[in-house]
């Protein structure tokens, strides 16, 4: 039996807020080093556009499909507290290894921030749902607050993680989000009283008694985590194989989510349905989303005109600025809009917001058509090209990622929790691989030397047909959704 806390804070659970900021430093730490990781390896190790792409996808995949594993090892041995306090230490020490400014300890570290993630990532998440009764109807509300902490990260990653990379140094932006996970890990590990109840292995007893000699079933835990990490590292530079990996793992996942929803009984089965549909509609919009990391960074580099009304210049990095700066300004109002909604009985459903969001992402590239009439001689487009991409790309993530979380926590039985959001999580893993592939599209400008007229073009076009196959898809995700909300058995 589940106990809840009934002290609140600004309307919600204590543990909210200790949440909040544990995520908004992870965020922090993985943010920045993403933000400069094409950077880093096109400018430190002059590498391609292509080889660097492929290493970013395969990178961002796998940090996306550890949670599949680390959901199932929290749910079955480390219960949601020691996961995640594990997942930040391995995260900051992946950081820390990178300090050593070549491509190995750069592979090293990323294997590390990959094991962590997967402790932290799915963990953290379910931990939030589990404040909440199943039908509070704050749930919504307090996933897009939690959303706001992964956000506020991320903006203070790309303002200050990434210009301090770029401006002084890649490894000074490195150690930066390094030591925001040390902070984050100290802000959970104080504040852990508030979700204490609700986070404690499934066994403590066992989790503390020798399984192996003399090493407890937690210290085998831990050992084999790290011994994961040279795995990780041949995955990384081998990362042609992830494809047929991810593959794999989707079936072997949908089949377990399959078996468990029909030993479950009808509505468990539907449930388990949708949420694999929902699933593939998420890796493409993730797919089309995730290019900011990666071709966007480089378009803004090449491309764009990032002077700020004479007084500064953006670096390529920062301009990643816009999509948290948004998430931040709106978020709020759509969580105070759900409630509202909900009040009134005119929330949309689940689907539907997911087909609203997939229409708003094809908008935002459809914008850069724009600059085929706009850019200046030297073919840069101006500012708010970028600027309305990332807008319409937020305002369409609000639809889907808040949303798409909470939706994970209320289809999931307690017994699954953590490894349906794991679950969910690998569709996010499928969508980086594929953002990685279809970055490629855009070309591979230190290879083909193209001028900027060409490197533009190329650029608009791509972007043109993303944003038509977004919105074609959104508007028959939309059209069918009455038909997809029935599977979802009263759940909205």
């Amino acid at each position: 039996m589940i106990s809840y806390d009934n002290k609140q804070l600004f309307g919600h659970p204590r543990g909210l807020t200790i949440l909040f900021f544990t995520e908004m430093w992870e965020r922090f730490c993985y943010y920045g080093m993403r933000g400069l990781l094409v950077l880093y390896l096109t400018k430190s190790f002059l590498q391609g556009d292509a080889h660097a792409f492929a290493i970013y996808g395969a990178y961002t995949a796998l940090v996306y499909m550890a949670p599949v594993i680390g959901g199932k090892i929290a749910d079955n041995i480390l219960g949601n507290r020691i996961a995640i306090m594990l997942g930040a230490i391995l995260m900051a020490i992946g950081e820390f290894l990178i300090l050593g400014d070549s491509e190995t300890w750069l592979y090293i570290g990323m294997g590390a921030i990959i094991v962590g993630n997967g402790y932290f990532k799915a963990n953290i998440s379910t931990l939030v749902g589990k404040l909440y009764k199943p039908d509070d109807p704050r749930r919504d509300s307090g996933f897009t607050i939690f959303y706001i902490g992964v956000n506020l990260g991320s903006l203070l990653a790309t303002l200050i993680v990434v210009w301090v990379g770029e401006r002084f140094g890649f490894k000074y932006g490195f150690g930066l989000a390094g030591i925001g996970m040390l902070c984050g890990l100290l802000i959970f590990w104080a504040g852990s009283k508030y979700f204490k109840h609700v986070s404690n292995p499934p066994n403590p007893e066992k989790l503390h008694s020798k399984v192996f000699g003399p090493f407890t079933q937690l210290q085998v835990t831990v050992i084999l985590s790290f011994l994961a990490i040279p795995l990780l590292y041949f995955l990384i530079i081998y990362n042609s194989v992830i494809g047929i990996l991810l593959l794999f793992t989707f079936m072997y996942v949908g089949y377990l989510l399959i078996k468990e929803g029909i030993k479950g009984g009808n509505i468990l089965r539907d449930r388990m349905i949708i949420f694999i549909i929902l699933c593939l509609f998420n890796i493409l919009f993730w797919a089309l989303f995730e290019q900011a990391g990666s071709s966007l960074t480089l378009f803004a580099d090449r491309s764009v005109d990032r002077n700020v009304f004479g007084l500064f210049e953006m670096t390529a990095g920062q301009t990643q600025f816009f999509n948290p700066f948004f998430i931040i300004l709106m978020g709020s109002l759509f969580s105070v809009l759900w409630t509202k909604l909900s009040e009134k009985n005119m929330n949309p459903n689940i689907p539907a917001k997911f087909g609203y969001g997939m229409i708003l992402l094809g908008i935002g590239y459809l914008i850069t058509y724009f600059g085929k009439f706009v850019h200046n001689e030297a073919y840069l487009v101006p500012l708010w090209i970028i600027i309305g991409i990332y807008f319409f790309h937020t305002v369409g993530e609000l639809f889907i990622s808040p949303i798409g979380l909470s939706m994970v926590t209320k289809l999931a039985p307690e017994r699954m929790s953590a490894t349906l959001m794991g679950a969910w999580y690998l569709s996010f893993s499928g969508s980086n691989f594929l953002a990685g592939q279809l970055a490629k599209l855009t070309g591979d400008a230190s290879v083909a030397l193209p001028s900027a007229a060409e490197s533009l073009a190329r650029y608009i076009d791509v972007y043109t047909v993303f944003g038509l196959i977004a919105v074609g898809v959104g508007i028959f995700v939309v059209i069918i959704s009455p038909k997809l909300n029935k599977l979802m058995h009263g759940i909205r």
